[in-house]
């Protein structure tokens, strides 16, 4: 990987000949802030919708079929404490084609248009463009709530990370999208470009000098825009005196379960891939103990699983019971996590997990997408891991490791969504 920067963008090059087509993707961030998550969540939309060169969706829909049908996708994320924004073009690579288009030069033209030249007056975005973006929004607020999985997953992280910047929810807050104009948006915009840290990520059959020429001349970000000194790296791992319960009641037939812990570890961390192989066998793989015990043996979950939130060091536990199977469900989990503390792990299971957690890590880094991601984990810490030692890391961990990982994971808060009706099998 080759990085350079150019303004204030940070531009890294995977030179790859594995692929028919050239990636091209940007990551901003910022920190979540209550004050900016819900505009946050809406600008690549409309970014997406329009430039000055090609003022609406359709516009933009013809230059990416004249691109050999190149995609544009945008996207919101959070990671650890910061809210991403995502830009992606994915163009075919013009040396597998009969007629020689420039087309990488064309696709970095247009991509820098969608993030650089958006459609609009001076001081103001295009109101249409905006107002129906605003409307998709509150649809898909709305459909969370519908998805009683995702929405006890938003829950459990709101009642857990209560003051603390994880808590707000990566698509903001539906009561704040009707306050944001064509004109407020811009603002934010403008900030955005001067205050953001923003990497590019260009993966493919490329050449680095030609790369670098190209982004000199699309890229041209407002005067005042530079690369932010980066601070507030360290996340605080909050220490926990008493376990918080929640049990909310819904109309719902299957109650949700989740189960928030704190780690104390996060990417970058030396336990990191200890953390990784602990929660592949407690929660994470078909094989783990909440798949085989919770759901097979006991017949206790209709799913069980644990994922781990690397840049917080959060592990959640996500069940789907039975409303009055509460108790047997809360026993049974926590009983899985003190074997995992008191070492009931067989080598077996470690071989098997390591086994099952490289195979997931190469598959991933099959596809482009998964290749920038996994190489993106590097800008989030201080501590840098290269993607090239991951495999010769995790075959370093031992037993020991994984049971001192685990003795240092606290449980925070239990949260559950009970069905009407649903009783405490007390």
């Amino acid at each position: 990987m080759h990085t350079f920067t150019s303004g204030p963008l940070q531009v890294h090059v995977l030179p790859s000949k594995t692929y028919k087509t050239n990636t091209i993707l940007i990551h901003m961030r910022a920190p979540l802030d209550e004050e900016t998550v819900t505009k946050r969540a809406l600008l690549p939309y409309v970014l997406q919708n329009g430039t000055e060169r090609h003022p609406s969706r359709q516009h933009i829909r013809r230059a990416l079929d004249e691109l050999y049908g190149a995609t544009l996708n945008v996207d919101v994320s959070k990671k650890g404490e910061s809210h991403l924004m995502t830009i992606r073009l994915d163009v075919a690579n013009e040396k597998f084609l009969k007629d020689k288009e420039p087309l990488l030069e064309k696709g970095i033209e247009l991509l820098a248009s969608v993030l650089l030249s958006p459609t609009g007056d001076n001081d103001r975005l295009d109101k249409e463009i905006v107002e129906g973006e605003k409307r998709t929004l509150k649809q898909k607020l709305d459909s969370v709530y519908d998805d009683k999985m995702r929405y006890a997953n938003k829950r459990l992280t709101e009642v857990m990370c209560e003051k603390e910047p994880f808590g707000l929810f990566v698509l903001g807050d539906k009561n704040k999208v009707d306050d944001i104009d064509e004109k407020s948006l811009y603002e934010y915009y403008e900030h955005v470009l001067l205050n953001d840290v923003i990497d590019m990520y260009v993966l493919g059959d490329v050449n680095e000098n030609d790369m670098k020429n190209m982004i000199e001349k699309y890229f041209i970000f407002p005067e005042g825009s530079k690369r932010p000194s980066e601070k507030n790296k360290k996340v605080e791992h909050k220490a926990i005196e008493d376990a918080k319960e929640v049990i909310e009641d819904e109309d719902i037939s299957q109650g949700k379960l989740h189960i928030g812990y704190r780690t104390g570890v996060t990417f970058g961390d030396d336990d990191y891939f200890a953390l990784q192989l602990f929660n592949g066998i407690f929660g994470a793989f078909s094989h783990s103990k909440l798949f085989v015990n919770v759901r097979e043996k006991a017949s206790l979950a209709y799913y069980a699983a644990s994922r781990v939130e690397s840049h917080k060091g959060l592990l959640i536990v996500m069940s789907g019971i039975e409303s009055n199977k509460y108790d047997d469900a809360t026993e049974i989990i926590f009983k899985q996590m003190e074997d995992m503390k008191n070492g009931q792990f067989t080598e077996d299971d470690i071989e098997q997990t390591k086994a099952v957690y490289k195979n997931q890590l190469l598959e991933t880094m099959d596809v482009p997408r998964g290749l920038i991601e996994l190489t993106y984990h590097n800008e989030l810490t201080e501590n840098i891991k290269p993607i090239s030692e991951w495999m010769s890391e995790i075959d370093k961990v031992n037993k020991e490791d994984i049971v001192r990982v685990a003795e240092k994971v606290q449980l925070d808060t239990v949260y559950f969504l009970k069905g009407k009706g649903g009783h405490s099998n007390e």
